[in-house]
């Protein structure tokens, strides 16, 4: 894949980002979805690919927007064929309360690479590139610990865990405990948490716990471009679920998923924050724009960089709508004299 994509597909984030971001705390998580998804959807006719959409908002007929399957990209006849992995808005309840880590993600690979993953549950582990190589998920969380921690050079005292604030996770959270680690528990985001593993500022180690298979596809992709690891088990909820992964091609249920299973070949991963977090500045609005911050990465590479922009809207007539779409009154929330 051409390199200048990955600084082509950070714009698509941006749009999904500063649209989600006029929703920020005003407690309509699928208003703020639905920007987001309609805002990159917008982006991508202006992206020189031949896109597939492989991890998206769900099947066709309940997601008018960036359903798997749909062809995204601006229609010229020589772009690349590529897969595309997207989260137009990565934790729709922490943008709707305008808590912390809520992004617009989106990750690219060579045909046939992503892990086609149905919409249950996964079961990960994942850490940073100091850590790489040391995790086996079928271990015990005390186990991986003390591995993450003699790799580290560190006391198990010294790491820090994050782990979905969940019932189905009080086990775990007591073991890890017990074992002496720190825990950070947080309500959603577990692709922004993933990838916090990799950011040695962050001060997070380890990410353990069950969450969406989908979102494990996305992290494993960020995960692979810095260098870190991750490994997934899924974990369907109900008989349903289980079929329908063996229909998508999953034959056995109890694999262990490695990096490379989930996020194969060369890998690009963007992402924008819509509200503060470990990583990232949320988006911030003044008077006709706004600034945003992103991080874009390539696997071929090792590249991360990191990009704040200022969004000027009147030099930009395709983000008017910004502006316009999410506010009763269709002025971008000013009231009228």
């Amino acid at each position: 894949m051409d390199r200048n994509l990955a600084l082509e597909v950070v714009r698509v984030t941006e749009a999904a980002a500063l649209a989600a971001a006029r929703l920020m705390g005003r407690g309509d998580r699928n208003g703020a979805d639905q920007a987001a998804t309609e805002a990159m959807r917008r982006a991508f006719e202006s992206i020189r690919v031949a896109g597939t959409v492989v991890i998206g908002e769900g099947e066709r007929d309940e997601a008018p927007m960036l359903y798997i399957g749909e062809k995204v990209g601006d229609g010229s006849p020589d772009a690349p064929a590529v897969d595309i992995a997207v989260d137009p808005l990565e934790g729709t309840n922490l943008c709707a309360t305008g808590s912390n880590d809520s992004i617009a993600v989106i990750a690219i690979a060579e045909h046939g690479r992503f892990l086609n993953a149905p919409d249950t549950y996964m079961e990960k582990i994942a850490v940073g590139p100091a850590a790489r190589g040391v995790i086996d998920i079928r271990k015990s969380p005390t186990e991986n610990l003390y591995a993450v921690a003699e790799r580290k050079r560190a006391r198990i005292a010294d790491l820090t865990a994050v782990i979905l604030d969940r019932p189905r996770h009080a086990k775990l959270i007591d073991e890890v405990r017990r074992a002496g680690a720190r825990i950070r528990l947080i309500s959603d985001g577990d692709v922004a948490a993933a990838l916090a593993t990799a950011e040695e500022t962050t001060g997070i180690d380890v990410l353990f716990g069950v969450g969406g298979a989908p979102e494990g596809v996305l992290a494993a992709a960020a995960l692979k471009c810095v260098g870190g690891d991750m490994q997934g088990i899924l974990r369907p909820r109900n008989a349903a679920e289980a079929e329908r992964a063996r229909a998508m091609g999953v034959k056995d249920l109890e694999r262990v998923f490695s990096i490379e299973d989930l996020a194969g070949g060369d890998v690009m991963f963007a992402a924008t924050g819509v509200t503060d977090g470990s990583l990232l500045k949320g988006v911030r609005f003044f008077g006709g724009g706004a600034e945003t911050n992103s991080i874009v990465m390539r696997s071929r590479s090792g590249t991360s960089r990191f990009i704040t922009a200022r969004h000027r809207f009147d030099r930009k007539p395709n983000y008017e709508w910004i502006n316009a779409a999410v506010s009763p009154d269709g002025d971008g929330g000013r009231r009228r004299a």
